[in-house]
């Protein structure tokens, strides 16, 4: 891996992932909106910036070219298929054979195995309803967004977070194929540990073609097990 764009590098997910891959030794580049280019001055030397909406077809198209790697919050921003537009340009503009990696929620499901609690399901409703309303959001043009990852061809991996909270890293998550698996039994997250999976996950090929579920590796049930009874939490990324 030596080139990685990363797609909506302004937001709090993408300043993470900007660190991560610079820690790396990647060659970054990084996509925002024109008005956020300021939120990136702390890499200002060390990262290449388009500026532009992530839907913009000709700015990803420049961005993604040539590089290896891509890393892509989905972001289901006001009513007119923001998420689902910045899905299709990276899915139709990056090189053959790069790794492509999404980020989005636990309430997008692949096979319907899901097991979603009571309360995330208000939630998911309480969204779309507000999105609605507002129009600010669209939980719906998320999951279009990721129908279309599904469908496609290329190497991708979707990593799909739980709730987010600020702090220290506590390591790089634990996984699962499915919500609802006893391991995700926590609904957090350090959000700097989900942008260390997302980078991680550039590298790792066992995670092609797979939408992993994630929890922080300490919040875990299989990591309150090894404290209670020497079981270790499942590999992150195994």
């Amino acid at each position: 891996m030596k080139t990685v764009c990363i797609v909506a590098a302004s937001g709090k997910l993408g300043r993470y992932m900007v660190k991560h891959c610079l820690d790396r030794g990647y060659q970054v580049r990084g996509v925002c909106r024109e008005k956020s280019v300021a939120k990136l001055e702390p890499f200002k030397d060390q990262l290449r910036i388009f500026p532009g909406a992530t839907d913009d077809r000709e700015v990803i198209s420049k961005a993604v070219a040539g590089c290896d790697g891509v890393l892509t919050v989905l972001v289901p921003w006001g009513r007119k298929h923001y998420a689902t537009g910045t899905a299709q340009a990276v899915l139709d503009f990056a090189p053959p054979g790069a790794r492509l990696v999404f980020s989005c929620g636990w309430h997008i499901t692949r096979d319907e195995q899901d097991r979603i609690s009571t309360t995330l399901r208000w939630q998911e409703h309480l969204a779309r309803w507000l999105g609605a309303l507002t129009r600010l959001i669209d939980i719906d043009d998320q999951i279009e967004a990721c129908r279309r990852v599904f469908a496609s061809d290329t190497r991708w991996t979707v990593v799909r977070g739980s709730d987010l909270e600020e702090g220290e890293s506590q390591g790089l998550p634990v996984w699962s194929r499915h919500v609802g698996d006893p391991v995700l039994a926590s609904n957090l997250t350090r959000r700097v540990d989900y942008a260390l999976f997302m980078v991680a996950a550039l590298e790792n090929d066992l995670l092609i073609h797979e939408a992993p579920a994630i929890v922080g590796c300490l919040t875990s049930s299989a990591s309150k097990k090894d404290d209670n009874g020497g079981n270790s939490p499942s590999s992150p990324l195994a």
